[in-house]
């Protein structure tokens, strides 16, 4: 299933776009209705006649630019405090006043990623009661949207435009915006059914030695005949199903696979960063608090690159180009839920798995690897901070996206706002000693201290030795932030590991705020 991608139909009434060849016309980000970053310097730019002078006014201040051979200027305002009260940006130049109306002074996020970023609030409130009692309280008049693309423009929230808003990233605007009284801005690109080589920088990708290293290292051992043995037989077996279906009268299933891809090439079609170019480009430079990102299901994309790596450039990639600083980059866990909840009660996490017992043996315990790389990811880059989903509802689209955008929104207040009082994390690993045949792991996140739910005896742990075999461990909660373990398998310990499964609904460390402790393991990075 993909989404559409987000599209406002928008009326433009304002003088502001009427304008002549090489006339004065700032850039369609600053449009009525806009929303300006706060406590940061604000870049306002545009074109005007070559070399001609160009006057920024707001709230208070003028500001000069100069407009350069090519017409192009930037200026840059001051920082703003913010404010919900509706001003007017004047911008002078070329014999012209132009006013931008209804100006807020807020937090600016930019949302992205694929379908489960670009839903809309109308797909989801369906069968999001949450988010359906939501949209019956529009408008909002401190939200403002907009849709990332050549030549974007502000909106007002209201109930004509916030059915049309990406769920998640509306969720989470809204719950800020309740929470912190201050204006919201919220920029979204994404596209269904992408992965995140679409969505890197190309020139980014094209000089990260951690990119094209991983890309090399996976060229050594990659056969070309084999690959495209495979990719004949892949062929094969959907021209025969869909001359079958054309029999039938039907649509075939899928698409025909490509033409065979070299490393480093793009899997999927199109080029690396064609989506960067089409959605967010353009508003790279504007002021921004962060963004929240969404993505994962369909990989990279490019032929020998993992998801570890390009998510690592993207984000030094996005923050090398805003040139605003490693500003902070949230995204959402992968794979989606697949994790019981401290309570189904809370709307938050009602769409959760229910608790199951402890698979007889570690090994059916799988997939790991992946639910563990997004908080590598985590731990690996600077400001960025991932959204736990194990407890909020599974699936490839989950349906709970008010719960999803909410979770995000206390990720923020807690690492980006440093909110008091906010929890935002359950337990994260924060190191491990050994002794004898007992192993005592030490978290961080712990709040007001660990509990078990569910069961009085807790699930998820499991040691190995020297041998690298893994045996479910008898684990204990031992004070406010540390659980005592052992196996009788396990004599001579040396590593240690939680909930390292794709579904992992057996697994019930929690810390007293409800909130379930992140997978782990003390492994090398694979």
């Amino acid at each position: 299933m993909k989404f559409p991608i987000l599209i406002f139909a928008l009326t433009l009434t304002s003088s502001l776009f009427v304008h002549s060849a090489n006339g004065l016309e700032p850039d369609s980000h600053f449009s009525d209705h806009m929303v300006l970053q706060r406590d940061m310097d604000v870049p306002v730019w545009g074109t005007a006649a070559p070399n001609s002078d160009v006057f920024v006014s707001f709230a208070g201040q003028k500001v000069n630019a100069k407009a350069d051979a090519k017409g192009q200027w930037r200026a840059v305002l001051k920082p703003l405090q913010a404010s919900s009260e509706g001003r007017v940006m004047t911008i002078s130049g070329d014999g012209k006043d132009l006013e931008i109306k209804n100006a807020l002074i807020g937090d600016v996020w930019v949302g992205s990623g694929q379908s489960n970023m670009a839903g809309r609030v109308e797909s989801y409130a369906k069968n999001d009661p949450t988010l359906a009692e939501l949209v019956t309280k529009a408008p909002f008049p401190s939200i403002r949207l907009m849709n990332g693309g050549p030549k974007p423009t502000w909106q007002e929230a209201t109930p004509e435009t916030v059915p049309k808003a990406s769920a998640i990233l509306f969720a989470f605007g809204e719950r800020l915006h309740r929470d912190l009284n201050v204006p919201i801005g919220l920029i979204v690109g994404a596209v269904g059914g992408t992965p995140s080589g679409m969505w890197i920088p190309a020139e980014i990708l094209a000089e990260s030695e951690l990119c094209q290293a991983e890309i090399k290292e996976f060229a050594k051992t990659w056969d070309r005949e084999k690959a495209q043995a495979r990719l004949d037989v892949a062929v094969a077996a959907w021209e025969k199903q869909a001359a079958e279906a054309e029999a039938a009268g039907k649509k075939p299933r899928g698409r025909k696979p490509l033409p065979l891809v070299a490393p480093g090439g793009a899997s999927r079609g199109g080029k690396s960063g064609g989506l960067f170019d089409r959605y967010i480009r353009s508003s790279v430079g504007y002021g921004i608090r962060g963004v929240l990102w969404d993505q994962g299901e369909s990989g990279t994309g490019v032929v020998g690159l993992g998801q570890h790596a390009t998510m690592t450039e993207l984000i030094r990639g996005w923050r090398e180009l805003w040139g605003q600083g490693d500003f902070p980059f949230l995204f959402v866990q992968k794979p989606s839920g697949y994790g019981n909840a401290f309570s189904n009660e809370n709307p938050i996490t009602r769409e959760a798995n229910e608790f199951s017992e402890l698979p007889k043996t570690v090994s059916e315990a799988r997939g790991g690897e992946g639910r563990f790389l997004y908080t590598r990811l985590m731990l690996d880059n600077e400001n960025a901070w991932m959204v736990p989903a194990i407890d909020l509802g599974s699936s490839v689209h989950p349906i709970n996206k008010w719960g999803y955008g909410n979770r995000a929104a206390e990720i923020a207040q807690q690492r980006v706002y440093k909110k008091a009082g906010v929890v935002g994390y359950g337990p994260i690993y924060k190191s491990h000693a050994v002794s004898g045949d007992k192993v005592t792991v030490t978290f961080s996140d712990t709040g007001e201290g660990l509990v078990t739910k569910h069961s009085d005896e807790l699930q998820g742990f499991a040691l190995a030795g020297d041998n690298g075999i893994w045996h479910w461990a008898i684990a204990k909660i031992d004070g406010d932030d540390t659980v005592v373990m052992a196996s009788e398998a396990v004599g001579e310990p040396t590593q240690v590991r939680f909930g390292y499964a794709q579904k992992r609904q057996w697994a019930n460390l929690f810390n007293k705020a409800g909130l379930p402790a992140l997978a782990f393991t003390t492994e090398s990075a694979k």
